[in-house]
């Protein structure tokens, strides 16, 4: 069966337990504005994102980007890095309200968690190898392109994690039966059309130019705002739920102590 309830034990110590466990969920809540400060700040600093690195670019043209850009790519990089571990936190809440969902199986709730444990792993690889190029930029061009070439492409291929994700809440939500679900059945629908958004993404291996490289309009530019629209809009709906659970578990608390 599903955890609805599983903190709903009699009397007022098992209320004020849940009480205090929503406490710790708001701590995860509110490490989301952290994370979105540094997405942005390393999204500016990070001169081969505004605007792209061309695939084209030769080993030549490429060695000196990193050359010329040493200082800001790795800032850059070690701030990337912070922005894939605050993550974790806000999708472990996730979890969370999905094992408050009316479910007759955990399988949600753990295929979501698998889905974490990918998507900022891949995440890292490529901060890495970015950070890696710049850090020895006396590397013969090749190799520093061969970096690179790993970066982006591993950077741009993390979609299979991110769509998977945006799917199983979305199943997660529709098979939430309860007479007030955790989240609004337009949750599902909103995350159905990342996923979408996000499948160009997955196809960058086929071009150097046009829609699907990885600077093109569908591969760099929808995913990323993609990306960055579902952060925003999931950080406004988890905090809805998230002070709707501790709104209710004060009132139960309330009313236990009361009888």
């Amino acid at each position: 069966m599903s955890d609805v309830g599983e903190n709903d034990g009699e009397g007022p110590r098992s209320a004020r337990s849940a009480l205090r466990r929503t406490d710790g969920e708001l701590v995860l809540l509110w490490t989301l504005p952290a994370s979105a400060i540094i997405w942005i700040g390393a999204f500016l600093l990070f001169p081969g994102f505004t605007p792209p690195m061309s695939p084209t670019m030769t080993a030549e043209q490429v060695a000196a980007f990193y050359r010329d850009n040493q200082a800001a790519i790795r800032s850059s990089m070690i701030l990337f890095n912070w922005f894939g571990v605050c993550l974790v936190p806000v999708l472990i809440l996730i979890v969370m309200q999905i094992r408050r969902m009316a479910h007759r199986t955990p399988i949600f709730s753990y295929c979501m968690l698998g889905c974490i444990a990918g998507g900022p792993t891949l995440f890292l690889i490529a901060n890495v190898c970015w950070l890696l190029a710049a850090f020895r930029p006396e590397r013969k061009p090749e190799l520093t392109q061969l970096l690179n070439d790993f970066a982006w492409i591993t950077f741009t291929t993390v979609v299979p994690f991110l769509i998977a994700q945006s799917v199983i809440l979305a199943l997660a939500i529709y098979f939430d039966d309860q007479s007030q679900p955790v989240f609004n059945r337009w949750v599902a629908h909103f995350n159905l059309l990342i996923a979408a958004a996000l499948v160009p993404a997955a196809f960058v291996g086929l071009a150097l130019t046009g829609p699907l490289a990885w600077d093109g309009a569908l591969s760099f530019w929808l995913k990323n705002i993609a990306i960055a629209v579902w952060i925003v809009v999931m950080g406004v709906v988890l905090g809805q739920a998230v002070y709707r659970e501790r709104a209710e578990q004060r009132q139960r608390v309330e009313e236990r102590v009361a009888a």
